[in-house]
């Protein structure tokens, strides 16, 4: 008997499906694409060697090239500076090591136009006249305490600006006197401000005089400055009343400091010695700088010809009523003491203070007008009347001798703008132009070899120079 069947008759061979046919092409393109793939790669590498044979055996670094954007608009002004060489800067770097630490350098071909300052001139207005930003304004003006210095330009003078392709302000210069300028440039930080001071050679002159009208007259025919006449009339103001006190023949000679930069001279310094013969008398002094750095005028022998006391509270006013205690009163018209003394000056010229002391009344005081008075120690106080205004100082406070107190005006009973001064000693009026006032503190005795050594040497300039200059202005 025949062994039955151990297949299923109703087994049946699969047929081939669609994927058992596409599984052959999806090889093929698989392998074509790697093929494809290694030929490309095969063929840069190839290039790139050949590229590299050609140019240079030793292949060069990669260059990395950053760009970041600007931050503000002191960056943008920066950046913009860098790319246009005709903007006037260039960016010098000064740490190898720090990148950051740049500083601004002026070309010698830089192109700057220049701004007079006018009346009513301010910064923001002039910005806004040349069309400069509004943000590079506000960069410029907290580039630091310097550039605080913008917000004291005065008319007439000058400010120098460089831009750069887009209108944009790089640098600014302003100058401050002959000496210093201070320079704001642009960084890539924001604006920086520096000061420069030009380097200033200083040599010694002489200058002496007769007088024949006035001290500032004659003085001014000498060539002297004004600021060097008013220091010359301040050493000596103590000693002598250069509103009344002058005659002609009297003489002056002094020695002082000449400022000079670039060969040209620009200024005088300090008197370093003088003489003034004032009716046969005759005034020295001298210069000293002790090691503290202050500086003080002295007599040759060593004493201060500085005195508790000015003379006079106005410089070189004319006195319109001296001292008298039977005068007639100009407003009253009765016989009453003028216990002071009238200095007429048009109204608003300054009054100082005649020495150190404290204010103990400032305010009005019947026909005084406007008054302050000064209290000097125990002993001596001294009065300002018929003021326009007042100094900045209260009731209270201490002032120093020559401090501006009040100025002139004719406030009360006055007939015109003029200063009535007194001086009390112990609560007595006594005579501002007479009475004798104590001296300062004469120089140290530990000093005094060194006070010799250091003006002797201007006292033989003063002496040899002195009888050739009068004689000469004698002719």
């Amino acid at each position: 008997m025949a062994k039955p069947s151990l297949t299923n008759r109703d087994f049946k061979l699969p047929m081939s499906s669609d994927t058992d046919r596409k599984k052959p092409l999806m090889v093929a393109i698989l392998i074509g694409t790697l093929s494809l793939l290694l030929a490309v790669f095969y063929f840069k590498s190839a290039t790139s060697t050949i590229t590299i044979d050609t140019s240079s055996n030793t292949p060069e670094a990669p260059q990395i090239v950053s760009i970041s954007l600007p931050g503000k608009s002191s960056d943008a002004v920066y950046n913009s500076a860098i790319s246009n060489k005709k903007s006037g800067v260039i960016i010098k770097k000064t740490d190898k090591d720090d990148p950051t630490k740049v500083t601004p350098q002026a070309i010698p071909d830089a192109i700057w136009s220049e701004y007079t300052i006018k009346r009513g001139d301010n910064l923001a207005k002039i910005f806004q006249q040349l069309k400069f930003s509004p943000s590079t304004l506000h960069s410029i003006t907290q580039s630091g305490d310097k550039a605080k210095m913008l917000e004291h330009i005065k008319p007439g003078q000058t400010l120098r600006f460089s831009k750069n392709s887009n209108g944009e302000c790089i640098a600014l210069e302003y100058d401050i006197d002959k000496i210093k300028t201070l320079q704001v440039q642009a960084t890539p930080n924001g604006f920086v401000a520096s000061i420069n001071e030009k380097p200033v050679k200083i040599s010694h002159d002489i200058a002496s005089g007769v007088i024949n009208n006035s001290l500032f007259y004659d003085a001014k025919q000498s060539g002297l400055s004004d600021k060097t006449i008013m220091e010359l009339a301040n050493i000596f103001g103590w000693d002598i009343d250069f509103a009344q006190g002058l005659r002609p023949g009297d003489t002056f000679a002094l020695l002082f400091e000449s400022k000079h930069i670039e060969g040209k001279r620009i200024e005088n310094g300090h008197i370093l010695a003088a003489e003034f013969i004032n009716r046969g008398d005759k005034y020295q002094a001298v210069r000293f700088v002790g090691n503290d750095g202050n500086a003080e005028y002295f007599s040759p022998d060593g004493k201060s010809m500085r005195k508790t006391f000015l003379r006079n509270p106005i410089d070189f006013a004319r006195i319109s009523s001296h001292f008298n205690l039977r005068r007639k009163h100009p407003v009253l018209n009765r016989i009453r003491a003028h216990k002071g003394v009238d200095y007429a000056a048009s109204s608003g010229t300054p009054i100082k203070t005649t020495g150190d002391g404290r204010v103990t009344f400032a305010g009005v005081k019947g026909g005084y007008g406007r008054v302050v008075i000064v209290q000097h120690g125990q002993k001596y106080s001294s009065l300002y009347a018929h003021m326009s205004k007042y100094g900045r100082y209260k009731k209270g406070s201490y002032v120093k001798q020559g401090q501006v107190v009040g100025y002139v005006g004719k406030s009360g009973l006055a007939t015109g703008p003029h200063l009535h001064y007194e001086f009390r000693v112990n609560g007595v009026h006594r005579n501002p132009l007479t009475t004798k006032f104590p001296a300062a503190k004469p120089i140290n005795k530990n000093l005094f070899a060194e006070f010799k050594q250091q003006t002797t040497p201007l006292l033989s300039q003063l002496e040899q120079v002195r009888p050739t200059q009068l004689a000469l202005n004698h002719q």
